[in-house]
């Protein structure tokens, strides 16, 4: 077996190949390759989720090949290349881990977060506010979660975390409010903030709301397809069955793993 150093040189020499012999590979930019880098980031989410090594692996290699891409188009225009890439990475995880590489102290995760994000900007001369650094396109759940992290790091968050339950119900409250006068700008504005009310206390209670809501989606997928193919085995239509029918058949699926 080659050492991780060959295997890699061996990758960036593929990489090189491909670009300048396969017609597919020597007409990509960044802009062609965004969309599927996308794509292999949510394959991985996906194999992450089911807790499946082998996938994981495998989507990694993707993805690993999509740095090594953009590395290689970076070179091709003499903006940077692999090597500038890890270059300042490493230089990134040293300056960003003084609890490490220097003589900070720190007592827990929360203290290494809280440097974290006060370093960071410091590296930008102050230009940069805190939640600048949230990408505009990422999902909403994952940036609410996001932009409560960051406000977190630098202090900004309950006292207590149970606080975030009485926000809770006067979220709920204004929307009641809202769905009564029939206001759909309300509800929509309301519904947000309830939303974002839920995703914080989440995160207060060290839950990931994006890996919950998924778990309930996959829950929800199992039972349906059980309520599905019961109804076939019966010779019936869902069209056709009342909902007390279908409750019933949903209950035997609850049984389910």
């Amino acid at each position: 077996m080659q050492s991780k150093k060959d295997t890699f040189q061996r990758l960036l020499e593929i990489m090189d190949e491909l670009r300048e012999k396969c017609p597919w590979d020597s007409v990509q930019t960044n802009e062609t390759l965004r969309t599927l880098t996308i794509e292999e980031t949510y394959e991985l989410a996906d194999a992450i989720v089911e807790g499946n090594d082998e996938a994981i692996s495998k989507e990694l290699g993707d993805l690993l090949l999509h740095i090594v891409f953009y590395a290689k188009l970076g070179e091709e225009k003499g903006a940077f290349h692999i090597g500038t890439v890890m270059e300042n990475l490493i230089e990134k995880l040293i300056y960003r881990h003084p609890h490490i590489f220097g003589d900070v102290k720190v007592q827990d995760a929360r203290e290494v977060e809280q440097n974290w994000e006060q370093l960071k900007l410091k590296e930008k001369n102050g230009n940069k506010s805190v939640l600048s650094g949230v990408p505009n396109a990422l999902p909403a759940m994952v940036k609410a979660n996001r932009i409560q992290d960051k406000a977190r790091g630098v202090g900004f968050d309950w006292e207590k975390r149970s606080q975030v339950w009485d926000k809770i119900r006067e979220e709920m409250d204004e929307l009641q409010a809202e769905v009564e006068k029939g206001n759909a700008d309300g509800m929509e504005d309301e519904f947000g903030d309830l939303l974002f009310s839920i995703i914080n206390a989440a995160r207060l209670y060290d839950v990931n709301p994006e890996n919950a809501l998924e778990r309930t989606n996959r829950k929800f997928i199992l039972r349906f397809n059980y309520l599905e193919q019961e109804t076939i085995k019966k010779g019936r239509n869902l069209k056709e069955m009342t909902l007390a029918e279908m409750d019933a058949i949903w209950n035997e699926a609850k049984k389910l793993k």
